[in-house]
């Protein structure tokens, strides 16, 4: 399927273009479009990455689907049910394409942590803590915390999440929200986990979003995606080693060899660095969730 990078190419123009997605407001629903457009760095680059929206969409339909008992967004996911004139574009738009409900967002990310990377790794640097949790130490990077920590950020409409404790965090959505978040989150991580570790994945750390669709708490937006996870391939986790990741991360160490000053224009990406990312985020799909590959497989 060829790679896409606006629905404008479809002659479709959304009411909020993301770094990745185009959303529609339908009025009491939205149709959300998962792009193959990929940033770096805060810049979006010129070149796609081919399969690579679609991948984000499918694995969150799989979790989704994983987590049946936990109420989510998701109205339909088959193209051919979305309202006109969307459904006119079910080739392009399926696979990679959300009807999904409204919800009264939490401007909060869930953020829940097993393992000590990124933001987190250099918290623990500084002071010795994430997030308000003192942790003990001789913690080494990528190291494997005593116990996952619920470490939530802000939701920044313009800019970066800043890492926030609970109780900021209960300051924003109330103290009762603020349980309820916290525990549903540490749930779905540990039970993410505990899926991904017999098939040779580490689920490091990831965030949810949630919020109030009929007063009732709904899981929204992406589900344990390489875009809001960090997967590690077990066989390579070395305590104390940056693993490398089912991400982004060829590009990023890409950019990093090259005078760039990270601000747009961004550079041109090489092929063999395209098809390799794009490789990469298939990966991990194939490895999580195969059946749901295959099923989706024409759109890929």
């Amino acid at each position: 399927m060829p790679a896409l990078r606006s629905t404008e190419e479809l002659g479709l123009k959304p009411d909020y273009a993301g770094k990745v997605r185009d959303i529609f407001d339908l009025g009491d629903s939205l149709l959300i479009v998962s792009s193959d457009r990929i940033s770096a760095f805060d810049v979006i680059m010129d070149d796609v990455v081919p399969n690579r929206g679609t991948v984000l969409n499918i694995m969150t339909l799989a979790w989704l689907d994983h987590f049946a008992d936990v109420p989510n967004h998701l109205i339909t996911a088959d193209p051919h049910d979305f309202p006109a004139p969307y459904r006119e574009h079910a080739e392009r738009l399926g696979g990679r394409s959300v009807l999904v409900k409204k919800a009264d967002r939490y401007d909060a990310e869930c953020v829940v942590r097993g393992y000590i990377a990124g933001s987190g790794w250099k918290s623990y640097q500084n002071d010795g803590t994430i997030c308000g949790h003192a942790l003990p130490d001789g913690l080494k990077l990528a190291g494997r915390l005593p116990e996952p920590l619920f470490t939530p950020s802000t939701k920044a409409s313009e800019g970066h999440d800043e890492n926030i404790d609970f109780a900021t965090m209960c300051g924003i959505v109330g103290e009762d929200a603020g349980a309820r978040l916290r525990d549903i989150s540490m749930r779905l991580y540990r039970e993410g986990a505990a899926y991904a570790e017999p098939r040779g994945i580490i689920l490091a750390d990831t965030k949810f979003e949630f919020g109030l669709v009929d007063g009732e708490l709904t899981l929204i937006d992406e589900c344990l995606t390489p875009d809001s996870s960090r997967f590690w391939p077990a066989a390579e986790h070395r305590p104390g080693e940056d693993p490398p990741s089912f991400d982004k991360q060829i590009l990023r160490s890409w950019l990093e060899t090259l005078d760039w000053d990270h601000a747009p224009p961004p550079p041109r990406l090489p092929a063999e660095i395209i098809e390799r990312t794009s490789r990469r985020y298939r990966e991990v799909l194939d490895i999580l969730f195969p059946a749901q590959a295959e099923k989706w497989g024409s759109y890929l």
